[in-house]
């Protein structure tokens, strides 16, 4: 083969480089690229980052080189990266990906060569194949934007060790969700190691339960298996989404069917039971002893057209939500006929079908044809069960991703300026408040607390008592003491002034036995309340995932039982009745308990979003209990908190909500603008809870109006469309609503929305006004706005695509200096740099 000793020396252009040189050389090279315009790089060279502060050093100077030459870098360690379609392949392996709409990429090289290996006698086919090793640039989430709008990608694929940068990932992964599935297997579910956390939420929520959550919020369908992942991709792409978990299985053999079953019911899934119309239409055509039970057991000696009919009659429960036929090679029917009759039935339902044949050399031809007609198929009966929960998983996060919230507006209290200065007064380090001080700050943000008065003295304990009432509480009060029931520091149902007295010496010397260095500040005395169920919400900082939530049992019990769910802020009601809802305690809190009544789901949905939006208004919690949260039908109320500050970096300039993985709704943003008229608009940015509002404005909107935003007539816009405007990542969208005050109330009039590129460096403006409140000087307004936001945002540039007969937002763009160039005869583009 032809070679050059330098790359400055080819004599034409060249679009891409893979680099394998030893891992010192790699830096020269690079720049040689960079200065010879090759904008592309592949390293797969190793020994970098993994061999220690050498190996960093090296990765430094690449981030050097890559900024000033504007080149994109896979790598280092990686297997490499495959184009199938058109024969690209810059990798080491021995084998080729066939093409396919499967997008694939892992972090482990290994594990690349593997997956071509079982995706070849597999037969499954990718769009893309890459392996993306060290990920100093081109990382998740960067392939997430770019195979989100790949023609050619049907659905993505993730093998991921770790998620380096989660705000990145979640902004991506939400982004193109809905649109094309994305799944994900993550290594390592085991804890990488204990360590002693101050906090009984530091304690639980690991590492495995916060991804868990994380990918559930971002839309992501977190797999179990390396099959899974394909299976899902396959299926989630070609069939409908179930709306529950009752599954109706159709077999020829039950012992197949029994080992679906009892996947099914490992997995959180059900049985769909059988109407009475259902069975008796089974009863015309199967013989006497069919099994008369879901699952629907045909009998060995089925016949194809035995399948058909009866899987036509069970598309018509109500009561499934989905279908699975296991075909088991025995008797009459001939395994391809039977896929070709299965596929003649499946054009009468709207539910998910999946199919399990199973065999190997028989059935193969059929296993084909069934994936060729979009009906997935699976090899065992357990993969299909575990196929089909992944389906509802996806169904599931895609509602989180799009219900709309109800809304509850917190609003500080005016106590909230003198915490914050007890807060900012420490000095630096580490700092636990008081439970005195938790509890303020909780009531400032307008949850209930059993108020506890702090004594120093036994009078002073009697005297608190007596304001209180009988019977209260006490608890030891000393900054040493994380858990007070484990040095027995708590005393309940105390009734008089004589067992106050007595049991202060005895809490004060209860601590001084059992921990001797404590700190004892005397004890607080707070009301006795009783009933109701014990509840835990806290928080704590992850060191790769900020602030997370926790939400589960609580009481003395909190780390034996570990019932809890995990969630990030800020939370909303929507997301707050979620993590509710997926603790274990929700049937218990929903439904009540041997005569108790149920919990007030809506007060602890409102507790939920207040202790969020506390953890979003103060970075410097390091970890945070609410333990025990009492709550029942009549109220919600914090009996005991626990809140520790980390104080070291309050004065640090960093990036506002560094703390979160999510960014919350930024008030910055909100502004009043003056009408040509003189009437006030307000203008702020979008959220989930406007869903309602912007139904309404888009039925203000003319067809010509529409033609001219959105270049086609929307008719009856989806739940989901709307959703995708008002439910969005404000790192890298923006969408700016105008709102008018009439008949006493607010009515929203327009919108101006900004889509920030994958460059980071640019973004799509446009602006629509409802035809009642057109020619008022309100769509400038709004233009202008959205550029000025785009300007804080950094952006360097802003552009538009405008109609060439929407002559005023023409003339608005020529006014404000954008350059305009025709792209055809009846669209301009107009870009503006910042």
């Amino acid at each position: 083969m032809t070679a050059y000793p330098t790359v400055r020396r080819i004599p034409w252009q060249v679009d891409l480089a893979v680099i394998a040189t030893p891992a010192h050389i790699v830096p020269q090279v690079v720049e040689e690229c960079g200065e010879s315009g090759i904008s592309g790089i592949v390293i797969v060279s190793s020994g970098f980052g993994e061999t220690g502060p050498g190996g960093k050093a090296l990765e430094e100077e690449l981030l050097r080189l890559k900024r000033s030459h504007g080149l994109r870098i896979v790598g280092p360690n990686c297997l490499g990266v495959m184009h199938p379609r058109t024969g690209l392949n810059a990798t080491f392996a021995n084998r080729r990906a066939a093409p396919g709409k499967i997008a694939f990429v892992s972090q482990s090289g290994a594990l690349c060569a593997s997956v071509l290996d079982w995706a070849a006698h597999a037969r499954v086919g990718f769009s893309y194949f890459v392996s993306v090793g060290g990920m100093i640039d081109v990382d998740f989430a960067d392939l997430i934007d770019y195979f989100g709008v790949d023609p050619e990608t049907r659905s993505i694929v993730l093998f991921i060790e770790a998620v380096r940068e989660p705000r990145k990932f979640m902004s991506a992964a939400r982004r193109f969700a809905g649109t094309k599935p994305i799944i994900a297997v993550k290594t390592g579910r085991s804890p990488e190691g204990a360590r002693v956390a101050e906090s009984h939420t530091g304690a639980i929520a690991g590492e495995d339960a916060i991804y868990d959550s994380f990918f559930s919020r971002a839309g992501v369908v977190r797999a179990e298996e390396v099959a899974d992942l394909f299976n899902c991709s396959e299926v989630l792409s070609m069939q409908p989404s179930p709306r529950g978990t009752n599954l109706a299985i159709i077999t020829n053999a039950g012992g197949p069917a029994v080992m679906a079953t009892d996947a099914l019911i490992a997995r959180g899934g059900g049985l769909a039971a059988l109407s009475e119309e259902i069975l008796r239409s089974l009863d015309a055509i199967l013989p006497r002893y069919w099994s008369r039970s879901n699952p629907i057991d045909i009998c060995e000696d089925a016949t194809v057209d035995r399948f058909g009919r009866v899987l036509e009659i069970c598309f018509k429960d109500p009561n499934a939500d989905g279908h699975l036929v296991i075909y088991t090679p025995i008797g009459a029917a001939d395994p391809t006929e039977t896929a070709r009759r299965i596929i003649e039935a499946s054009r009468e339902t709207r539910k998910p079908l999946l199919t399990c044949w199973l065999g190997e050399e028989d059935v193969r031809e059929a296993r084909r044809i069934l994936r060729h007609s979009g009906i997935p198929t699976c090899p065992t009966p357990e993969q299909a069960v575990a196929t089909f929960m992944y389906m509802n998983q996806y169904a599931r996060n895609l509602e989180l991703l799009y219900e709309p919230p109800e809304e509850l507006p917190i609003v500080p209290s005016a106590e909230i300026r003198s915490l914050r200065d007890m807060i900012h007064s420490a000095e630096g380090g580490t700092r636990t408040l008081t439970e005195p001080e938790s509890k303020r700050l909780l009531e400032a943000y307008g949850i209930a607390t059993a108020r506890a008065h702090v004594a120093r003295t036994a009078d002073e304990a009697v005297d608190a008592a007596f304001e209180i009432g009988y019977p209260v509480a006490m608890k030891i009060l000393s900054p040493q003491v994380t858990h007070k029931t484990d040095i027995d520091g708590v005393i309940l149902n105390i009734a008089s002034d004589q067992q106050v007295r007595s049991c202060y010496r005895e809490l004060v010397d209860r601590a001084m036995r059992r921990l001797p260095s404590a700190e004892v500040e005397g004890v607080t005395v707070q009301p006795m309340i009783t009933g109701g169920y014990e509840l835990i919400i806290g928080a704590k900082r992850d060191p790769q995932f900020g602030s997370v939530l926790i939400f589960g049992t609580g009481g003395v019990g909190v780390e034996l039982f570990k019932d809890i769910s995990v969630g990030f802020p800020p939370l909303n009601q929507t997301l707050a009745r979620r993590m509710i809802e997926a603790s274990k305690a929700h049937r218990i809190l929903s439904e009540g308990y041997r005569g108790r009544p149920p919990a007030n789901i809506r007060l602890l949905e409102e507790a939920l979003v207040r202790f969020s939006q506390l953890i979003v208004d103060y970075p410097q919690i390091r970890e945070a209990d609410v333990n025990p949260l009492l709550a029942d039908e009549d109220r919600v109320v914090a009996l005991d908190a626990r809140i520790m500050m980390d104080t070291g970096g309050v004065s640090a300039r960093v990036r506002p909500h560094e703390h979160l993985i999510i960014s919350p709704y930024p008030t910055r943003y909100l502004a009043i603008r003056t009408l040509r008229g003189g009437e006030e608009a307000l203008l702020r940015p979008i959220k989930p809870e406007d869903e309602p509002f912007l139904v309404e404005l888009f039925r203000t909107f003319s067809e010509e109006t529409m033609r001219l935003r959105f270049f086609h007539v929307i008719g009856e816009i989806s739940h989901r469309s709307l959703a995708r405007y008002c439910n969005i990542d404000y790192d890298r969208e923006m969408t700016i609503i105008s709102e008018l005050r009439e008949s006493g109330g607010w009515r929203m009039a327009g919108m101006a929305s900004l889509v920030v590129q994958p460059d980071g460096e640019s973004g799509e403006v446009a602006v629509v006004v409802g035809d009642p409140w057109q020619n008022r000087g309100l769509g400038t307004e709004m233009f202008d706005y959205i550029v000025e936001v785009g300007r804080s945002m950094g952006l360097r540039r802003v552009f538009g695509e405008i109609l060439a007969r929407n002559t005023k937002m023409m003339h608005i763009a020529h006014e404000r200096g954008f350059g305009l160039r025709q792209m055809d005869e009846e669209n301009y583009m107009a870009t503006l740099d910042l």
